[in-house]
């Protein structure tokens, strides 16, 4: 039986990993992922890793997961990264120091085109195979394939047409400072909407967590399942993420959200590059068209402005739109990513 040495350290990174095993067939897995796959040398909930700072807080712990990691690279016949390239990138170094035959694939990789862009020559210099999720990051990596996009194969079913069903989704993120600071406005904009108010909150929250991020919860309907929730939905109000790629890819209309500390906004306007920070237009820039979505950041995340957007934006050309998107990713990448693995 193959041995596959996975790196799958956040929430995502397990959700995406998923149905590239349920197309690659049997195989043994080593390394950092979820407890549903087997038995890792360290659970992806032990080692949660949401960027630079984390991995900073927990570097005696990261060093030696590396150097394990590296070692259990000569039992494996590949190795299969995913994403967090805080992590990833040392480790695929120390891969190389080790073992200088086991190929090596990078699954959704660095995002070169918001900042560092000179990661993309050290991925490049250690991995064998690059599986892009993005069809514009060609342009920042000179051999990258486009395998195409994971939503698209986690995505069950998506709008046939706009509806007014009635039911407005609110995302405040998976992170407790990005609830924190979305849920005060979040829940004064469900008080002044007549609508049924459905809260999606991460599947991995416990009761405790959940009383203490949220509170009172009384004015929403909770859910855990983000997908249906955005699929009956008619509009939702989106914390900055993939989620707000999942509402665009769904057809749902959205609005943008984000609050940040004042000094983390300052850093990032001064290293990322980008007009947007939504995924949807970024992929929209990139093909030189108009933004799907409208985003407010910081102070403009108020209450006025959500209720405004709500009430005023063209909601059947969003949908239209949508389904532009779909057309651009074109497909699901976990039967490409599987095929790479499988040679």
């Amino acid at each position: 039986m193959k041995k596959l040495l996975v790196s799958a350290l956040e929430p995502s990174a397990n959700l995406h990993l998923k149905p590239v095993l349920e197309e690659l067939g049997e195989c043994e897995l080593l390394g950092i992922f979820d407890e549903e796959f087997g038995t890792p040398i360290l659970a992806s909930r032990e080692f949660s890793v949401m960027g630079f700072l984390d991995i900073f807080s927990k570097l005696k712990k990261a060093k030696k997961a590396i150097d394990k990691m590296a070692h259990l690279s000569l039992e494996a016949s590949h190795v299969l990264l995913i994403d967090s390239p805080a992590f990833n990138l040392p480790l695929a170094k120390a891969i190389r120091q080790v073992n200088k035959n086991v190929p090596i694939t990078w699954y959704i990789l660095p995002k070169v085109w918001a900042w560092k862009k000179k990661r993309a020559k050290k991925v490049e210099k250690y991995c064998t195979n690059l599986a892009s999720i993005f069809p514009f990051e060609e342009k920042f990596y000179t051999r990258s394939i486009y395998a195409g996009n994971p939503l698209l194969d986690e995505i069950k079913q998506t709008k046939k047409s706009f509806e007014n069903s009635g039911k407005v989704v609110f995302m405040p993120g998976s992170r407790k400072s990005e609830i924190k600071s979305l849920m005060p406005i979040f829940k004064e904009v469900a008080a002044n909407l007549n609508k049924e108010n459905i809260i999606v909150i991460p599947k991995h929250f416990n009761e405790r967590e959940i009383d203490m991020l949220y509170g009172d919860l009384s004015g929403f309907i909770i859910s855990k399942d983000a997908h249906q929730s955005l699929l009956n939905a008619e509009f939702a109000f989106v914390c900055s993420g993939t989620a707000t790629l999942e509402a665009a890819i769904i057809g749902t209309p959205l609005a943008l959200c984000y609050r940040a500390k004042a000094i983390d906004y300052f850093i990032a306007k001064r290293f990322v590059k980008l007009k947007f920070v939504g995924l949807a237009n970024i992929i929209f820039d990139f093909c030189a068209l108009e933004p799907l979505h409208k985003e407010f950041l910081q102070d403009d995340v108020n209450v006025k402005n959500l209720l405004n957007e709500y009430e005023n934006m063209d909601k059947e050309n969003f949908f239209m739109r949508s389904l532009e998107l779909k057309e651009i990713l074109s497909h699901g990448s976990s039967e490409v990513v599987a095929k790479i693995i499988d040679v």
